[in-house]
């Protein structure tokens, strides 16, 4: 069944237009995203949930990406597409008020995967949720994740800078985070 995702313009406003998520890929046209990083204190760092990639997954098999993501439906918001992944993909319930916005991203992406282009055109809000559970209490979406991991914060970003961690995250994700905790923090 085909998954239809709105059409927005290059300032991020509906367009009134909907494309099949693989036309927006294939295409290259631009549509909206969810980007939800789960984070805690524990043992004096500040930690950062990762999510292992199925090696089922089309695009980036077996990567560590962002703790709970996914493409806004048609008609949906980012708030209630990014509470919708947290669910599906985590188990976790949480509340609007919960998120914190970290800001929003505009990024376009291009590559192949198993023959064919993948273009990625799309504009993220990224939010952070405080959050303080154990690895294993997840209960994880087996066809989108085989696994999940707590990181040291700095770690990770250090890590994804210098292509030591298998991963399709963007440092400039990682970056919105950390300046958010940062000036929580400084208040």
């Amino acid at each position: 069944m085909a998954e239809y995702l709105d059409v927005i313009d290059d300032n991020g406003n509906l367009t009134g237009e909907m494309v099949d998520r693989e036309v927006a890929h294939r295409d290259g046209i631009r549509h909206r995203t969810s980007h939800l990083w789960l984070l805690r204190k524990k043992d004096g760092a500040l930690q950062i949930l990762l999510q292992k990639r199925s090696a089922d997954k089309p695009s980036f098999p077996n990567c560590y990406d962002i703790s709970s993501a996914g493409h806004i439906p048609a008609g949906q918001g980012f708030v209630d597409s990014a509470l919708r992944e947290l669910k599906e993909e985590l188990g976790v319930t949480a509340q609007p008020q919960d998120l914190i916005l970290c800001g929003q991203r505009s990024f376009q992406f291009s590559a192949v995967f198993h023959g064919k282009p993948f273009k990625d055109n799309q504009v993220s809000n990224v939010y952070l949720l405080w959050l303080d559970r154990d690895a294993e209490e997840f209960t994880l979406q087996k066809e989108e994740i085989s696994a999940v991991r707590w990181m040291p914060l700095a770690d990770c970003l250090r890590n994804v800078e210098n292509g030591a961690l298998n991963s399709c995250i963007f440092p400039e994700e990682l970056r919105m985070v950390q300046a958010t905790v940062e000036k929580a923090s400084a208040t």
